[in-house]
């Protein structure tokens, strides 16, 4: 195997792991974070707040969204 033959499934294995994570975080969102919905509390919507400030830096980071 190649050199680029191996970056290539590095690569392509680093794809797969990334739809797995983003299957669990649609998951888990979708079960409000595992919260109950009636106990949310302003600490929640801050770690909300903090998860899509992460996402937000990795989209701008793949070029999908522009710094703001």
């Amino acid at each position: 195997m190649t050199n680029q033959e191996k970056a290539l499934a590095a690569y392509m294995q680093a794809l797969d792991t990334m739809r797995a994570n983003l299957a669990e975080l649609t998951a888990h969102a979708e079960d409000h974070l595992g919260w109950n919905p009636d106990n949310i509390n302003w600490g929640h919507v801050g770690s909300a707040n903090h998860v899509n400030e992460k996402l937000h830096e990795a989209m701008c980071f793949l070029g999908l969204r522009i710094e703001e």
